[in-house]
């Protein structure tokens, strides 16, 4: 079945779906986007998702293209089309289409949408998970303002290639104190030394993940408890487990770091444990 995509406000053949070369997403990275996981065809982490797009485009001064039950019925009319029952659908909306200048275009100028809607194998990302990923350190050499899911993606490409030429599976940013903020496209965790269950908080420049509020959700229900405190390279290398957490790889266990085992290089108990509550807990609520 050939794919189909929405752009504003029509449902095109993937091939014929195209925005105008004055779009300033192409232009100038001026827009912004969401993913949401589709279990059973439902949106998962639904309200996170929705909320953080709303957030991103008041941040970026772009006015909603539409209500949020709009936008709503295109992202499951666009699941549907697809006929999409496990992957992602995607949302990009930039500030529109206007003549070539750095200002913003005139008022009124209407934002540009696109949605996407893909398969995925699910199982085919549970037997990654029970093999676990190596990740590469990169400089983090992103814009200040992370907590904003905007298009503007290079930096993350660049690190996330020079991982993939290195064998590895990801990379992880690390800032000039030599402290890990996050992944390419995921939040990064630990399990350190101590036993202590450790990520980066949101006042760091880290995209506020979904995933990770709602894994958060899980750990407070389980009676565990979150250390929101920076960890170096070296506390990684030294951690018992690690993990990453995004709507397309859920928790994903890291075995590895610049060639170093962590742990004994497996996935560990409580990333797989955090995985399997989590894949519950967001097939349950998806809408």
């Amino acid at each position: 079945m050939s794919r189909v995509a929405y752009v504003n406000g029509v449902y095109r053949p993937h091939g014929q779906a195209v925005v105008h070369v004055e779009d300033r997403g192409f232009q100038f990275a001026d827009g912004v986007y969401e993913v949401w996981s589709v279990a059973d065809g439902r949106l998962a982490d639904f309200d996170g998702h929705m909320t953080r797009l709303f957030r991103s485009l008041g941040e970026l001064r772009i006015d909603p293209p539409m209500s949020r039950e709009a936008l709503t019925r295109v992202l499951r009319e666009t699941v549907r089309r697809n006929r999409v029952r496990d992957g992602i659908v995607y949302l990009q909306v930039t500030r529109g289409t206007a003549r070539r200048d750095h200002p913003f275009p005139p008022p009124g100028t209407p934002p540009s949408v696109v949605v996407t809607a893909k398969s995925m194998n699910f199982d085919a990302l549970d037997a990654k998970a029970a093999k676990g990923i190596t990740v590469l350190t990169q400089p983090d050499n992103r814009w200040g303002r992370c907590d904003i899911k905007t298009v503007g993606l290079l930096p993350n490409v660049l690190a996330k290639q020079a991982a993939l030429d290195a064998g590895a599976g990801d990379a992880w940013l690390v800032d000039e104190m030599g402290l890990v903020t996050e992944g390419t496209s995921n939040n990064a965790w630990i399990v350190d030394k101590d036993g202590a269950l450790r990520t980066r908080d949101i006042q760091a420049n880290i995209l506020r993940g979904i995933t990770r509020q709602t894994l958060m959700e899980i750990v407070k229900d389980e009676g565990l408890t979150i250390d929101e405190r920076p960890f170096s390279v070296e506390d990684a290398k030294q951690a018992r487990e690690a993990f990453v957490t995004s709507a397309s790889a859920f928790v994903l266990p890291v075995v590895g770091i610049d060639g170093a085992k962590i742990g004994d290089g497996k996935p560990g108990p409580l990333a797989k444990r955090l995985r399997d509550l989590y894949l519950d807990k967001t097939r349950d609520e998806a809408i």
